[in-house]
């Protein structure tokens, strides 16, 4: 069995946890990725992506290596990619359960009012009247719209409050500020 050669590297600060490599796809050494978002862009941004091992699979190096990626599509409901020394279906399948990460710095730019979701993570939330909502744990996808999941503490208790991230809703978004304004009231 050949396996790819893989450069070790260190991960680079910024880097995204992005998708995992699922399986071999065809036998010139194209692989099936599972992208973590619905919008993979940054995997078509990107040349350079950063593998991690998991427990399970992509048992064929440790650490941290850099693939060099020809070529990343969508196929069907999924994104298939090539990589330089990666030339057969058997080296392909060598990085089964790998998982794929890239650098913040590589994502395309988001246009106006548009975030990238692991740039919300970790903003506090408050409302008109300045009042602590909570900070954003999570975002959840309900079809028609995001949804923020705050975490806040409450009589020493953790809670969780949910704000549809709506313009109805949301008033700002200052990312470099950490902060979010919102509509929004405690009670709600």
């Amino acid at each position: 069995m050949k396996f790819p050669d893989l450069q070790p590297a260190e991960l680079p600060a910024d880097a995204i946890e992005v998708g995992r490599i699922l399986d071999a796809w065809g036998i010139k050494g194209w692989f099936k990725v599972l992208a973590h978002s619905a919008s993979p862009e940054a995997l078509f941004s990107s040349k350079r992506w950063y593998l991690q091992p998991t427990e399970v699979g992509a048992k064929t190096f440790s650490g941290t290596v850099l693939m060099r990626i020809r070529e990343a599509k969508e196929h069907s409901d999924t994104v298939v990619a090539s990589a330089q020394d990666v030339d057969d279906r058997d080296a392909a399948e060598a990085l089964k359960g790998a998982r794929i990460f890239i650098p913040r710095s590589s994502f395309p730019t988001a246009a106006d009012d548009e975030y990238y979701w692991v740039d919300l993570i970790g903003l506090d939330v408050v409302n008109r009247e300045g009042v602590a909502l909570g900070q954003v744990r999570e975002l959840l996808s309900t079809g028609p719209q995001t949804v923020l999941v705050l975490a806040f503490d409450e009589a020493g208790k953790s809670q969780e409050r949910m704000i549809p991230f709506v313009s109805a809703f949301v008033d700002s978004v200052d990312v470099p500020g950490k902060r979010i304004t919102v509509d929004w009231q405690p009670d709600y």
